[in-house]
């Protein structure tokens, strides 16, 4: 292999599906919903029909609009109960999000673009790479990491992709690949196919990862052929970013559905947002149902200092304090880790007393594996919280 696709892999996977599905009636759902230009697949709400609909002043939206782009599935849409909910301020432009005043905030919180040898590939940890495979999503969240990207985009182009895996087989350490975006399941499935297959050629790649929000935010993508082409790529697991409870809709458990019983393990990443989910209840809710749904909470993570996202960051002790509130509460099974993606690409390292090496008056300075230290910035008054909850010096 050269780094390109192994294009004869893929046509024997493409004869292996067309001689199975043999004698099948045409206009199934398998065949309409990954033509992106069918009616099956919802297309996307302007901003304009959006301030239209629920008869919000557009002027707002559209300033913050022509800076961080509004993206938005008619799917999420319809989940949307009144201005304001938990739902709308996940996705709907706030002001705030100019507010040139952030301190803390980053354009490129994790470090992402220094961190990657070739466009689109983040390698931070010794023995697992992040690949950028588009930045097309169901929905913008106001809160992404990713931001810097909505409106400087960089496609993923034959070059790129080339060099992506070229530097990965030229890498032996690296055995886990997670794709990234943007979001994955927004590609045309045979191009996500032929990504799997080129890294499954790959001899010392053990694991791939998906990341993705789609079966929450626009589910009827996720139908029963496309599990099962993903799921010929084990081991693959996928991590859903879900929030809230109120997501969770009929078309979600179906996707989620559709993903499991093709065998794929299924996590959630949860964002700790103000205003959103910072709440005991709300959290056990989501988490329990999650579970119902063959779905493992996995991370509870403190927000990135994404500039402009001042509004939805909660104090480093919230995490801690909601999860011990669920304690014994709700399963075990329900709890997943609360972690904070340190500054500068540093790696992600749990809110516990052993990651915080001491607090200052404004921050608390975490230590990752590698022993390289970050702060992350804490709330006036909130330095004597951290210490009496995570016992920190």
């Amino acid at each position: 292999m050269t780094g390109g696709f192994p294009q004869r892999t893929l046509k024997r996977r493409q004869s292996n599906r067309q001689s199975m599905s043999a004698g099948k009636p045409t206009g199934t759902v398998e065949k309409r919903v990954w033509d992106h230009k069918g009616e099956n697949v919802d297309p996307m709400i302007s901003v304009e029909r959006f301030a239209a609909h629920w008869r919000v002043p557009l002027e707002p939206l559209a300033a913050v609009h022509e800076v961080y782009p509004f993206v938005l599935s008619r799917h999420f849409a319809g989940l949307i109960t009144s201005p304001g909910d938990a739902l709308w301020r996940q996705v709907v432009p706030d002001v705030r999000e100019l507010d040139a005043l952030d301190p803390f905030g980053l354009q490129d919180p994790l470090g992402e673009e220094r961190r990657s040898p070739v466009p689109n590939l983040v390698h931070r940890y010794p023995d697992r790479v992040l690949w950028i495979v588009t930045d097309a999503c169901a929905v913008h969240c106001r809160f992404c990491t990713r931001k810097r990207r909505w409106s400087r985009s960089m496609p993923l182009t034959e070059d790129h992709v080339r060099a992506a895996l070229d530097y990965i087989q030229k890498n032996p350490s690296v055995r886990d690949v997670l794709l990234s975006g943007g979001d994955p399941l927004m590609l045309p499935v045979d191009f996500l196919e032929a990504l799997c297959a080129a890294l499954r050629e790959i001899p010392h790649v053990r694991i791939l990862r998906i990341g993705t929000r789609v079966p929450f935010a626009d589910p009827r993508r996720v139908t029963p052929s496309v599990a099962r082409r993903l799921a010929a790529f084990q081991p693959i697991y996928i991590n859903i970013h879900v929030n809230h409870p109120q997501e969770i809709s009929p078309e979600s458990r179906e996707a989620c559905r559709f993903l499991a019983d093709a065998g794929i393990p299924l996590g959630s990443q949860t964002v700790l947002l103000k205003g959103v989910n910072d709440d005991a209840a709300v959290l056990g809710t989501l988490f329990t149902e999650l579970l119902t749904l063959r779905v493992r909470p996995y991370y509870l993570l403190q927000m990135d200092l994404m500039h402009g996202t001042a509004h939805f960051r909660t104090p480093l002790t919230a995490g801690p304090q909601l999860m011990a509130a669920l304690r014994h509460r709700i399963s075990g099974l329900a709890i997943p880790q609360v972690v904070v993606d340190l500054p500068g690409g540093l790696g992600k390292v749990p809110l516990t007393a052993s990651a915080v090496v001491r607090l200052e008056e404004d921050r608390a300075v975490f230590r990752n594996a590698a022993g390289e230290e970050a702060a992350y910035p804490l709330e006036p008054g909130e330095e004597e919280r951290v210490r009496r909850l995570l016992g920190a010096r």
